[in-house]
């Protein structure tokens, strides 16, 4: 059975988690262009992506870091992948993760998948040590 409040506990602590991993920049941007349309999609995914699965004690944030962004790569969802690999800078994955994430990538979803997620990788990487690519 589940309490009243548990959904708005939830909501709290992923909108915490959110911005722990995205960046309040990203965060504030985000809820600044939320339209009415999308902010129960918005809601849904800050209470079970952030608030129950990102919020969850048994792995640190390197480590969702780690899988989400394989799991990103693996099914062609770029945006979401690159939006990710910035966030490294605050989950504490590093490039040499992301290395080995692209490889893990080309063995078990394929080449050609991997290899366009190294290239918006490597592109985004430079963005972040400020060497625009």
């Amino acid at each position: 059975m589940t309490h009243k409040d548990e959904p708005a506990a939830r909501y709290s602590q992923g909108m915490t988690t959110r911005r722990a991993v995205l960046g309040e920049d990203y965060v504030d941007a985000r809820q600044a262009m939320m339209t009415e349309f999308e902010a129960p999609f918005q809601s849904l995914i800050t209470e079970a992506a952030w608030g129950h699965v990102w919020s969850r004690d048994n792995w640190d944030k390197r480590q969702r870091s780690i899988v989400t962004i394989a799991l990103l790569a693996a099914l062609g969802h770029y945006e979401e992948m690159v939006m990710h690999i910035e966030a490294t800078a605050r989950t504490g994955a590093t490039e040499d993760d992301i290395r080995e994430i692209m490889l893990h990538v080309a063995i078990y979803a394929g080449v050609p998948t991997a290899n366009h997620a190294i290239k918006l990788a490597k592109s985004a990487l430079a963005r972040m040590k400020g060497e625009e690519q």
